[in-house]
């Protein structure tokens, strides 16, 4: 049974990488999820406001009024202190690599060019495998249309991986017109991955403040539906690996990412709730399921179910949404049934 994958031109025992989150904060952290099994880490984002300093301003908006809010706090913390500081990232990561066999993906949070070459560079000089760029940007500018927010993240794309030896992996939001044109834009500007989906982690209204407050929601596995049909669409069409990110659970979930195309399934909430033992109980019902199924590796399945390799392609477009909307009625009675 062999489980193996490549990701970054990295090679990997399986499929499943920790994705950016607080697991990766400390080096005590890492160890753990290594000998949890982790193929490889993405460490938490160093967030483009703490490279710059320009947080203050930002700062007070986000945590107007936590004190009201008891958990506000703890999830808007003063940015400059926020997990820790950009020499300190970069000293963690030397420190990981110096610690740890797997390898170790560092990630920028941002969306303008400003300090992050600077810091790409020093990420890469303190012993990082391979980049991940968290493009997380939501624009409000009703004069700012959408294809100069697309050329904004090529721009970024385009002056990190130019300054790197290193492969570089983009983390993108589904908000976009057209996903496919821009995930090979971002193929041709140098990305060498395209981790779909970013999470946007929506506020939430007080009525007994008014204040926006900050919620937090672990994901679950409907939402790999999303990122899940957009790898199968892209899945041949763009040169670039596949990474499924957001609603990565279980060994089902794994398993239908790697049919859609993906190389790797990066898990976080599953792992934050469960544990970092998650991913060794996964492992093992991939096995069970795969030996019962005869297949042999990982590289067989992948792209399985894919558009590409696909019967019906318009099982991933129109007439998906059609059949599905038609799949429910309606009795005399007013009974929905399925």
């Amino acid at each position: 049974m062999d489980l193996s994958t490549t990701y970054l031109g990295l090679k990997l025992a399986h499929p499943i990488v920790p994705s950016a989150s607080p697991l990766s904060s400390t080096l005590s952290g890492i160890r753990r999820l290594e000998d949890a099994g982790a193929a490889a880490v993405v460490m938490y984002s160093l967030f483009e406001e703490q490279i710059t300093q320009e947080s203050h301003y930002l700062d007070h908006y986000l945590t107007y009024g936590a004190e009201s809010y008891a958990e506000a706090l703890s999830y808007f913390p003063d940015l400059e202190h926020y997990n820790v500081g950009p020499d300190e990232y970069l000293d963690l990561i030397w420190r990981a690599k110096q610690s740890v066999d797997i390898p170790i993906i560092g990630s920028l949070n941002g969306v303008s060019t400003g300090g992050w070459i600077e810091y790409a560079r020093k990420i890469e000089e303190a012993g990082a495998d391979a980049l991940e760029l968290n493009i997380y940007y939501i624009p409000t500018d009703p004069d700012l249309t959408g294809a100069e927010v697309e050329q904004m993240a090529v721009d970024v794309v385009h002056d990190v991986a130019r300054s790197l030896s290193i492969p570089v992996a983009v983390k993108l939001s589904p908000f976009y017109s057209s996903l496919p044109n821009l995930a090979a834009r971002l193929a041709h500007a140098g990305a060498q991955a395209l981790v779909l989906f970013n999470r946007f982690y929506q506020p939430d209204f007080d009525l007994e403040t008014l204040e926006v407050v900050p919620r937090l929601v672990l994901s679950n596995s409907h939402e790999l539906r999303l990122p899940l049909r957009w790898v199968a669409i892209l899945y041949g069409q763009v040169p670039v690996d596949f990474a499924i990110t957001s609603g990565v659970h279980t060994h089902e979930d794994v398993l239908k990412a790697i049919m859609a195309g993906a190389h790797v399934a990066m898990m976080a909430s599953a792992l934050l709730h469960h544990g970092v033992e998650r991913i060794q109980a996964v492992l093992q019902e991939m096995r069970q399921w795969m030996e019962e199924r005869e297949y042999e590796s990982v590289a067989q399945m992948r792209g399985s179910l894919s558009q590409l390799h696909c019967s019906e392609p318009a099982a991933f477009e129109r007439a998906n949404y059609m059949k599905v909307l038609q799949s429910w009625r309606v009795d005399p009675t007013g009974v929905l049934l399925g």
